[in-house]
């Protein structure tokens, strides 16, 4: 892969960025402006929208027309500006707790409609920016502000989510395999559908602190040896399934893009209306 030149993809006044020493956003984000250069998309005619968290703050050091919206509501502004201008490229950054929780539904939704927008859920397990609550992906039984004795909740797979809601691609990766995502990320872009890209990451602040998974180095490797290629997985006994998890393309499927069906029903309107004229 051709090392491309992305500063001009930043707002170089903005930086440097209010992450975390060690946080894998900044991984991300460098991996989504790359699959943005890699795909070959006019930084004009690309809109990157977030909600609330410590993700919603990745368009802020962008270089392109960027909305940072209210919580969980990206999807639905992405929606918006899609409707009334489909020829933009819309890229949507949103956070576990942003996207599948105050957000889900709009996921969903977006997911049932097959609109063209490309999301990325930064998925760090945790609510890191406001002091560690725990969030839809949280593992079950791991302590958080809001669950000093363990989460009792069962942990969300939202690449899961995604495509029984309707996602026509869907894939995940995680900050240490770097290469795969941004790959991930540039083939979601180029697909002519919703997209959906979970980057699995670490929170070595707000959870891997109080539950005891050391720092960057030791979650990025935990990652490295608990995320399996798609048909590794496959061949994985019944009880490793349960521990390690899935990473690579999931689902890709062609179906008719939303924005396309409302301007083929316009078109049918207009016609409908000329010859009854």
């Amino acid at each position: 892969m051709a090392n491309p030149d992305i500063n001009k993809y930043y707002r170089r006044n903005k930086l440097p960025h209010i992450w975390c020493p060690g946080c894998g956003h900044g991984i991300i984000t460098g991996a989504i402006v790359r699959a943005i250069d890699q795909a070959g998309l006019d930084q004009d005619k690309t809109v990157v929208i977030s909600g609330i968290g410590c993700s919603g703050r990745a368009p802020g050091y962008l270089k392109f027309d960027t909305l940072h919206t209210t919580h969980g509501r990206a999807l639905a502004f992405a929606t918006g500006v899609k409707m009334a201008n489909p020829e933009l490229n819309l890229i949507v950054i949103t956070g576990d707790g942003d996207g599948a929780a105050i957000g889900g539904n709009h996921l969903i939704h977006a997911c049932r409609r097959n609109i063209n927008i490309t999301t990325v859920m930064y998925n760090n397990s945790i609510y890191g920016m406001t002091s560690g609550q725990f969030s839809p992906t949280t593992p079950t039984g791991s302590l958080a502000t809001t669950a000093p004795y363990g989460n009792i909740d069962t942990q969300f797979d939202v690449s899961n989510l995604a495509m029984a809601a309707g996602a026509t691609y869907v894939g995940r990766s995680t900050s240490y395999h770097v290469r795969e995502l941004i790959d991930l990320i540039t083939n979601g872009i180029k697909h002519q559908g919703f997209s959906f890209i979970e980057a699995v990451t670490h929170c070595h602040t707000q959870f891997g602190r109080k539950n005891d998974l050391g720092g960057p180095m030791e979650m990025m490797e935990w990652q490295k040896e608990n995320y399996i290629p798609v048909k590794a997985w496959a061949k994985l006994s019944a009880a490793e399934k349960e521990v390690k998890k899935t990473r690579g393309l999931l689902k890709e499927e062609e179906r008719e893009e939303y924005t396309d069906k409302y301007l083929a029903l316009i078109k049918q309107v207009q016609a409908g209306e000329e010859k009854n004229g």
